[in-house]
């Protein structure tokens, strides 16, 4: 299955990056858990468009760029990538290494991990930078 997994994540941050919220849907258990520590409000039982909302509140406009995706075992994916956003009010551009942790089952994610730090993020997926 990870190698299904490694593509079901590269069709969610295809979605993403391209604001496909229904395409990514597609990809998402319906009942996704979020861990957000940027949004800590967006923790748990949001949904994934809650999380998404949220997000674009925050920012003017916001893109991904250097995406790498890896295989970190059965059942978890780590994508990371250059989140690039411009400050609401502000214009001030933003670079930051991110991260997203994914947990599988049964082809769908069922949690999303969102880091602002990808060493955190390796690790927490039990892989060395």
């Amino acid at each position: 299955m990870s190698e299904e997994n490694v593509e079901v994540m590269r069709r969610i941050i295809d979605a993403i990056e391209g604001k496909d919220w229904p395409a990514a849907l597609a990809d998402l258990d319906p009942e996704v858990e979020i861990d957000d520590a940027d949004i800590p409000e967006a923790t748990g039982g949001d949904s994934f468009l809650t999380w998404i909302a949220r997000w674009e509140e925050a920012w003017d406009s916001w893109h991904i760029e250097n995406i790498e995706i890896r295989n970190a075992g059965d059942d978890e994916v780590v994508a990371l990538f250059t989140m690039v956003v411009e400050g609401r009010g502000s214009g001030m551009e933003l670079r930051r290494a991110d991260a997203l942790v994914a947990s599988f089952r049964r082809g769908k994610a069922v949690k999303l991990g969102y880091y602002n730090d990808q060493a955190q993020a390796l690790q927490a997926a039990g892989l060395e930078d």
